[in-house]
């Protein structure tokens, strides 16, 4: 309340302070400190009465804590949902208020919308100047968010354009031997335009307060309008998750399914391990071990053969709005004829903000 002082406009403005209904004059800073208290009391209803009976003061810090007193009311009345569209929509207008981000975020616990609460409970903790004793509640709850949320669905659609769609080089390729030399004309790069699909789902079993079953199951897909190329993969994976105070730990077995051009093209199975960690309330590491065997359909006896991979991801909240995610990893393909063994490497950087209006933005260029 204090830094709306600076930006008051005050208005005259009637309302009923008492039992006697007497009717007195007011500024609007008066009004807010006044219902504010009233709210801290209990007193929902004389409350109520002070802020729906304000004019609009075309003031926006003094709209906002009107409003923000209205979800107040809502949320301690159990009418979580009026709640939740009152918190959304002053931050639809200004993204970067923590204390309105951390009710929302517990309004989705009252709700059970675990991965909604652990969003937003991770950009209000990295807020400036929050009292200790918050951010020891607001790592709790982060903590009981973690350990609560059971499923989680994703989906993504884009375009595809590809101008190499066969890998193919193109040109003329010459070996000489002793018995002279021998030329091949190399296919040349296809390009095409299609689209890219991706979805997905998770689900865990509770075992006990620390220990659950995870499931999860991912679709991928590239359609190409040569479909000769078009690429689809299926995986699955499940095993047992531990969640503690900080972080969290899963072990599961995997395997996926690979189709290319609509024919069988390979089989994998194998492990995984995933671990988070939060190290602090604005800085989170992840780290991911998976290792599979490769059985090829058609070529077996070239390609067959082992992956091992190692992916980590760094995770820094700036403020209550913006985030930075730095990505990076490491695989192995071992294959049954070296020619076809390879490394590979990859690294990426992304931001992500949240806007006025609803809108969330988030980027990531990266390299492999």
């Amino acid at each position: 309340m204090k830094r709306f002082i600076l930006f008051l406009l005050l208005v005259s403005i009637p309302s009923i302070v008492s039992a006697e209904m007497k009717t007195v004059t007011m500024s609007a800073l008066d009004a807010i400190k006044t219902a504010g208290q009233l709210v801290e009391r209990g007193d929902y209803d004389t409350a109520t009465q002070i802020l729906t009976m304000m004019p609009q003061t075309n003031n926006l810090p003094v709209e906002i804590e009107r409003w923000f007193l209205i979800a107040q009311i809502s949320q301690r009345q159990g009418d979580i949902d009026t709640a939740i569209k009152i918190y959304r929509k002053i931050l639809d207008d200004q993204p970067d208020l923590v204390k309105v981000r951390y009710e929302l975020a517990q309004c989705y616990m009252v709700k059970q919308q675990w991965y909604r609460a652990d969003y937003h409970l991770r950009l209000a903790m990295a807020g400036r100047n929050i009292p200790d004793e918050v951010k020891q509640r607001m790592m709790y709850y982060r903590y009981v968010a973690r350990k609560n949320k059971n499923w989680n669905v994703w989906f993504n659609f884009g375009a595809a354009p590809d101008n190499n769609i066969n890998q193919g080089a193109g040109g003329e390729e010459c070996v000489t031997n002793m018995w002279g030399t021998f030329c091949r004309q190399l296919p040349d790069p296809v390009s095409a335009i299609g689209y890219n699909l991706t979805l997905g789902g998770n689900y865990e079993f509770r075992l006990s307060d620390h220990w659950r079953w995870k499931n999860d199951a991912n679709l991928y897909t590239n359609i190409y309008n040569k479909h000769d190329f078009d690429d689809l993969y299926l995986s699955a994976s499940t095993g047992p998750r531990y969640v503690w105070q900080n972080g969290d730990i899963w072990a599961a077995i995997i395997t996926s399914r690979r189709w290319y051009g609509w024919d069988g093209y390979n089989w994998s199975y194998g492990g995984k391990i995933e671990t988070n960690y939060d190290f602090t309330r604005k800085l989170s590491v992840g780290l991911s071990l998976r290792i599979t065997d490769n059985i090829y359909d058609d070529y077996g006896e070239y390609m067959d053969g082992q992956t091992y991979s190692s992916n980590a991801r760094v995770s820094y909240s700036i403020d209550a709005t913006k985030y930075v995610i730095l990505r990076g990893g490491v695989s192995r393909e071992d294959a049954t004829d070296d020619i076809y063994a390879n490394w590979r490497y990859s690294t990426g950087i992304g931001f992500g903000s949240e806007l006025p209006f609803g809108f969330h933005i988030y980027a990531e260029p990266s390299f492999i």
